[in-house]
């Protein structure tokens, strides 16, 4: 990577801290679901998959809410380069505590987490196109924040065979350790190089036109914690579960102040300001689908996936053969599993033992279990993590070149037909899941890996074609004077479909035809799609204006 007058030198050392900050959340993250779902003798803490996904999706949705937060205090007070250092050690303690197994572990290092990554992710962007704003870079700042994102998959990509390495050699408690350690190292390789950006950590005093906004917003969030309370407390629940109670509640007011916003606006600025709102609450269900790599795909991968693979990582036979450490079956009763998979019974079909049998012995071909004293080498399921990250970095550079293509034939999709597209095409990406059910006969056969490897490649096109375009057309619609506060929008609306992804996945048990999982997810992206194609000449009126 350069470092000649084409880029400022602080962006070498911004990348490294942001692969190491990836690294470690992307580690922690790869095991995450799998830490809550495995049986507590394996080092989990067995709690029901629907259960673990109601966690799993308020974490992600709150990581996604706090950044907006983090940036507002360093922007008034706290200054960047010390709301980067704080949210970095924060977050490498809260993964180093999920190293403790208790309740209270658990629960406060997401706190910590979620606190620390606010601070964290908007800070460090910030400082990274500070640099660019001298003359000299500016010209390059595309390609900086190209590297800046490069990197970011690069930790993601990597981490999950620490992750897979620790876990199975030394433990849950060092997987986690190790994302710690990751996080410190990224602190180090920030304050190392300090000297590159301090002179850009020049916090912006705001106008006297946005304080009234800014601290009205402020108020909002403080009704928002209270409608969050009232929320969690409502008995029963409508929406399935306490804390999306909670987080749907807490949104409300958030939503009525951006609609606050809308009506303040003049008549010039309502039309890109209505679209940009259209997109918002569109792009939500692609986040709720999206983010169902961390639940419903991790579950397929570990029990519904053929991970055999000869020099992979190994599953001890011991957990086929043996419970409390004694021989509870012979191999020929072995072949006699209940339903459930819990029960060993003898040739009479009389349970002899019981045994919390790995979930991925369940649709095993009886010819491919291993014998007595022999071990299955599987690949690890946090390895399917990887795909996603993979794939960005690969296709990355063809979606650019393609767009650029287009744009000298001056063929160039608007902005909005790339966020409909990319909606589609993720929309097939559920297809591919369709077909690995049904060429697996809905789990009584193990489906092959490329399943899960095409459905990667396929939504990680769309997501090119999606994703980056939500931060350009909030560049690109926003008045200059709310152009912060509309990316809080976009991070809210991402958070909303954060939450949704976690309500989804906690119905996977709910299908016993798991191809209609995947059918229910590819509707939610038609329908948003098709709302997209109608509106879509509307839309572009705004963005050709």
């Amino acid at each position: 990577m350069s470092t000649s007058s084409k880029h400022p030198k602080g962006l070498l050392f911004l990348a490294f801290t942001e692969f190491w900050e990836r690294f470690g959340y992307y580690l922690m993250i790869g095991i995450f679901f799998l830490y809550m779902t495995t049986d507590m003798k394996d080092g989990g803490f067995g709690w029901e998959n629907a259960n673990a996904s109601d966690i799993f999706g308020t974490f992600i949705a709150c990581v996604y809410l706090t950044p907006f937060i983090g940036g507002l205090l360093a922007d008034m007070k706290l200054g960047y380069r010390f709301s980067v250092t704080m949210g970095g050690i924060l977050m490498g303690i809260g993964y180093c505590l999920l190293s403790i197994r208790e309740e209270w572990a658990f629960f406060t290092s997401l706190g910590i987490m979620i606190v620390g990554n606010g601070f964290f992710k908007p800070n460090i962007s910030t400082l990274l196109g500070n640099l660019y704003n001298d003359p000299q870079y500016k010209p390059n700042k595309d390609t900086g924040y190209n590297i800046f994102y490069m990197s970011i998959n690069i930790g993601a990509f990597f981490c999950n065979f620490i992750a897979a390495f620790m876990r199975i050699k030394y433990g849950w408690n060092w997987a986690f350790i190790a994302a710690g350690l990751g996080m410190f190292l990224g602190v180090i390789t920030f304050w190392i190089g300090m000297k590159h950006y301090k002179h850009v950590d020049v916090r912006k005093e705001p106008k006297p036109e946005d304080k009234a906004v800014i601290m009205r917003f402020l108020a909002v969030l403080g009704v928002a914690v209270g409608f969050g309370l009232l929320g969690w407390m409502i008995p029963d629940t409508i929406f399935g579960s306490d804390s999306t109670d909670a987080f749907l509640c807490a949104c409300l007011p958030v939503v009525y102040f951006y609609y606050t916003i809308y009506k303040s606006c003049t008549e010039e600025e309502k039309k890109p300001m209505g679209t940009m709102f259209t997109i918002f609450g569109i792009v939500i269900i692609f986040w709720a689908v999206f983010k169902l790599n961390g639940t419903a795909l991790t579950t397929y991968a570990n029990s519904y996936t053929d991970r055999e693979m000869p020099s992979a990582l190994v599953t001890p036979a011991k957990f086929l053969y043996q419970c409390d450490n004694s021989v509870v079956a012979s191999k020929d009763s072995v072949y006699q599993l209940d339903a459930h998979f819990r029960k060993i019974k003898d040739a009479n079909g009389i349970p002899v033992k019981h045994v919390d049998y790995p979930s991925y012995f369940k649709n095993l071909p009886k010819e491919k279990y291993p014998t007595d004293g022999q071990s299955l080498n599987l690949i690890p399921t946090e390895l399917f993590q990887s795909i996603n990250p993979f794939f960005v970095i690969c296709l990355t550079p063809l979606v650019v070149s393609f767009f650029s293509l287009l744009r000298k034939r001056k063929k160039e999709p608007t902005t909005a037909t790339k966020i409909a597209f990319g909606l589609l095409i993720s929309a097939l990406s559920t297809l591919v899941m369709v077909c690995a059910v049904n060429y697996s006969d809905n789990g009584i056969n193990k489906a092959s890996a490329l399943w899960l490897v095409g459905c990667y490649g396929v939504i990680t096109i769309g997501e090119l074609f999606l994703s980056p375009m939500g931060l350009s057309m909030v560049s690109k619609l926003s008045p200059t004077r709310l152009t912060a506060l509309m990316m809080g929008g976009w991070s809210l609306a991402t958070a909303i479909g954060n939450k949704l992804s976690g309500v989804l996945a906690k119905n996977w048990d709910k299908f016993d035809n798991k191809a209609n999982f995947f059918y229910v997810n590819c509707l939610l992206l038609l329908i948003a799609t098709g709302i997209m194609f109608l509106l879509l000449k509307r839309l572009n009126k705004v963005f050709n204006s």
